[in-house]
């Protein structure tokens, strides 16, 4: 049995290559899919598919447009959603995609902190998992194909 994680989150760390290198030498049968981490390209991607736009407000909005598409898209083929609140960046973009994940039925693990255990208490308590580390993420996607 193969699973896809759906790795929700920031993109300006290396914590997907943590996870993807750690899940790889445990040989675990996973693929992982998640968000254009190309900043640069998830910024663009309305003007590339649309052409340019009268101004910022509506190039963010063609480009948010494709950004949640994919996400849509790729989430929904997901079997289940690993969502890391780091420390460093705003998490807007992470908790939106946990809440759509658990309501669409989608198994999730959250991976945050313990100082920020308070502000995430109620996604939490939704979520299928809340964890600190990233490895400890990778025993609990362990355990489930064992």
């Amino acid at each position: 049995m193969r699973l896809t994680v759906y790795l929700a989150g920031e993109i300006h760390s290396t914590w997907r290559d943590e996870i993807k290198k750690k899940s790889l030498a445990l040989d675990l049968p996973v693929d992982f899919v998640g968000p254009m981490e190309d900043h640069d390209r998830s910024d663009n991607i309305g003007e590339e598919i649309l052409g340019e736009q009268p101004g910022a407000v509506y190039k963010d909005a063609a480009a948010s447009n494709f950004n949640n598409l994919r996400t849509s898209v790729l989430m929904h083929k997901a079997d289940l959603v690993i969502a890391l609140f780091g420390e460093q960046y705003k998490q807007w973009n992470t908790a939106m995609d946990a809440s759509a994940a658990l309501a669409i039925g989608k198994p999730v693990i959250i991976i945050r902190p313990e100082k920020l255990h308070h502000p995430l208490k109620e996604l939490s308590a939704k979520a299928n998992a809340t964890v600190e580390t990233c490895d400890q993420a990778i025993k609990a996607l362990a355990y489930i194909v064992e």
